[in-house]
């Protein structure tokens, strides 16, 4: 599926702590655990516990979250499939979308009990 304008628009103005409390619980159901969600998150965003919090008690946009983050060197290695989009295809001018749907695919791998070391990619 094609990103457009008007989705990277939709998504950038999300309020952060709106979404966060549904990986919350998709990630706690399948037995993982809120620090290991803080731990994915930090490691994609360079946000600990406390700037996360700070985050989410402030209502940020997805745009602000992104624009604050610090996104790891790695984080072209996320590649996949997330709702229907691959990663990898969506173009660099919708950067708030692919952010998000990068770090919906570590959530995503976390919930279905992938090992932290495989999740946090590291180049080979």
């Amino acid at each position: 599926m094609k990103v457009t304008a008007e989705k990277n628009e939709q998504v950038a103005n999300m309020v952060f702590a709106s979404i966060y409390p549904h990986y919350l619980k998709r990630i706690e159901k399948n037995g993982r655990t809120k620090e290991e969600l803080g731990q994915v998150i930090q490691w994609f965003t360079g946000f600990d516990q406390n700037a996360l919090q700070e985050l989410i008690d402030q209502k940020a946009s997805f745009r602000t979250f992104f624009q604050k983050a610090k996104i790891h060197s790695n984080a072209h290695l996320i590649k996949g499939v997330v709702c229907g989009y691959r990663i990898e295809e969506i173009e660099d001018e919708f950067l708030v979308y692919k952010q998000c749907r990068r770090m919906e695919k570590l959530i995503d791998e976390l919930a279905k009990g992938r090992k932290m070391e495989k999740i946090l990619r590291t180049e080979k």
